[in-house]
């Protein structure tokens, strides 16, 4: 179901902002922080469905308006933040549009359960050896 979503690059609202950290004259001077942002409450690309689950599934990383952003300052280059922080979005959204199987309820089989039982004989056994040991 995830692998089938393309977001358009037209919803989505990149920002550049002066990244912080380490980098001397070059981070004083350039915006290579990248802040990518996707509305997914408002999105036209996405099903009821896909927007309910992503609304559920990310709801820690979402705003209160619904909108999913990204920050990148890996790299001191912007274009290549962007890409990076494209990728990240896409990842994020595909994992969050993955649904799990169904488990299905299995019993133990007869020589699980005796194996069991076996093994608590067993340990019991043990168990009573130790304890008329200390008695004599």
């Amino acid at each position: 179901m995830g692998s089938d979503l393309k977001i358009p690059r037209d919803e989505l609202v990149a920002r550049a902002t002066r990244s912080s950290g380490a980098g001397g004259q070059h981070v004083n001077k350039t915006s290579s922080r990248i802040q990518l942002s996707w509305d997914v409450a408002a999105s036209p690309s996405l099903n009821d469905a896909q927007r309910e689950r992503l609304l559920r599934k990310l709801a820690s990383r979402l705003t209160a308006d619904g909108v999913l952003t990204i920050s990148v300052s890996d790299t001191r280059s912007q274009h290549r933040n962007r890409e990076i922080a494209e990728e990240r979005l896409s990842e994020v959204v595909n994992a969050a549009l993955v649904v799990p199987k169904k488990r299905k309820a299995t019993r133990p089989t007869r020589a699980a359960k005796e194996k069991r039982l076996d093994a608590k004989k067993l340990h019991s056994k043990k168990k009573q050896n130790r304890r008329a040991d200390t008695l004599d």
